[in-house]
Formats: C-alpha cells, sequence, structure tokens
C-alpha cells in the first residue's frame, strides 16, 4: 500500500461480495485495541429522505442521516448529513459531512468538515484548481489543510 492509488483500492476491494481479504471470516480473527463505540445508525425512511449504506462498510459510531452511501468505507464517527450522496470513497475517522454533499472516487482524510454543498471527484480540474490532490487513477484526496481547517 505505498501509494493513495493502491490505498484507495485496498479499502474499496473490502466492498466486494466476498473480497481477497475476507474480514468475516472467523478463521482469521481480528485482534484490535479500538475502543467501544455506538453502533452505526442510519436515520430516515422517506422517499426523499433516506439513510442507506449498499456495498459498504460503516463503522462504529457513524451516523447516516438521510443520505446515501455507495460501496464505500466509513471509518469510525463520521456523520453524513441529509441529502448527501458518497460513492466509491473511503472517508477516515471523525470526518463531519455536511448537507447536499456528493462524493466519489475520493479519499476524505481524517477530521475534515465537509460544508453544506461540498463536492469532490466529479471534475479533475475543478477539484485541481481548489488544491485538492487528485491520482494517476483519479483519485481524490481532501485533507484538513487542503481546506484550510
Amino acid at each position: 500500500m505505498g501509494t493513495l492509488d493502491a490505498y484507495w483500492e485496498a479499502n474499496i476491494d473490502l466492498t466486494d461480495v466476498v473480497p481477497e481479504l475476507n474480514l468475516y471470516d472467523d478463521s482469521w480473527p481480528i485482534v484490535s485495541l479500538q475502543r467501544q463505540l455506538a453502533p452505526a445508525k442510519f436515520v430516515f425512511d422517506g422517499a426523499e429522505r433516506r439513510g442507506m449504506a449498499v456495498d459498504s462498510l460503516v463503522s462504529s459510531g457513524c451516523i447516516v442521516s438521510g443520505a446515501t452511501v455507495r460501496r464505500s468505507v466509513l471509518f469510525s464517527k463520521v456523520r453524513v448529513a441529509d441529502g448527501t450522496y458518497i460513492e466509491d470513497s473511503v472517508v477516515l475517522p471523525n470526518v463531519v459531512i455536511g448537507r447536499h454533499v456528493s462524493i466519489r472516487r475520493a479519499i476524505i482524510d481524517k477530521r475534515c468538515h465537509l460544508p453544506d454543498g461540498f463536492s469532490a471527484g466529479f471534475d479533475t480540474a475543478a477539484d485541481l484548481a481548489r488544491g485538492f490532490h487528485v491520482t494517476e487513477r483519479g483519485i481524490t484526496l481532501v485533507t484538513p489543510k487542503m481546506l484550510d481547517q
């Protein structure tokens, strides 16, 4: 995992139905000192406002509120607000994602706060112009420093 592309790919591979590295294989126990957090929570179930995740890994302490997460990995304590769409992305711990945010093929670094209406991973030129790093394979990296946080 020496590159951002390799890091992204290794995480996204975990979303496969039967990943090469199967975290659910009982013969390969996970030993961890991870602190105990509340289970992941998905709230709202209306036609226009549904908290859901499909083909994704969502860690403890996450709240997905009226947002859609597809083929992504959310690390612990990620908060996702109404109207947000996340696809093919890796979101590291303690990230707060505002309303109506769109993220695709991205790595969001720990402790980022993405404001309402934020977008990344859809327009390479726009991402580069905002100071985000885009890899050779088109993965957009967003860090707190890039957001002046």
